[in-house]
């Protein structure tokens, strides 16, 4: 009698527990869905705000918005003024005015750089001595700027700031790399 209790008593607790295990599945499942709709919502609201602002896109001062770029992620003002620009591989050498930092801009990431550097005895190499790429020490810090983490409008607005500061066009350009040179 006693075994045949402990038997009903674990079968119950093993059913209930299945019982509030799939209910707790079906409430995750509801959850991922209302986060998924939440997520689609919010994409297709940018999309929106985007269309109206879109043709309205203008960088009249090229160097001012990368200041405010800079600003905006790194923190600091540095008071950006170009130097020069290079165009294989493309690359912008700016310096700070408040404290002589070297600021470089590329869209190459570091592992994209660490493979440039690699490169040797071939035509590619003897045509970028000097570029500041290459010069770039191991303890440089690198800087992603993108829509994440620069403003909605980002990727719109860096083709022209690039083309204003550089004069050359890039395509697709979504994101930029600065560059610290101790």
């Amino acid at each position: 009698m006693e075994i045949l209790l402990a038997i009903v008593v674990a079968s119950a607790v093993i059913f209930f527990g299945a019982l509030i295990s799939m209910g707790n599945e079906r409430q995750r499942r509801a959850i991922d869905g209302l986060r998924e709709q939440v997520v689609l919502w919010a994409v297709q609201d940018l999309k929106i705000k985007r269309e109206h602002l879109v043709q309205t896109v203008q960088v009249p001062d090229p160097i001012n918005w990368v200041n405010k770029v800079v600003n905006r992620v790194y923190g600091q003002d540095l008071n950006l003024k170009v130097v020069e620009v290079f165009e294989n591989p493309h690359a912008l050498l700016c310096i700070s005015q408040n404290d002589g930092t070297n600021v470089v801009f590329t869209i190459f990431s570091p592992t994209e750089i660490k493979a440039l550097k690699r490169v040797k005895n071939n035509r590619l190499s003897q045509t970028i001595d000097g570029n500041p790429l290459l010069l770039l020490p191991r303890n440089a810090v690198a800087f992603e700027f993108s829509v994440l983490n620069s403003g909605i409008l980002f990727d719109l607005e860096l083709p022209l700031a690039w083309k204003g500061l550089t004069g050359n066009d890039l395509d697709e350009m979504n994101s930029i790399w600065m560059y610290l040179r101790p």
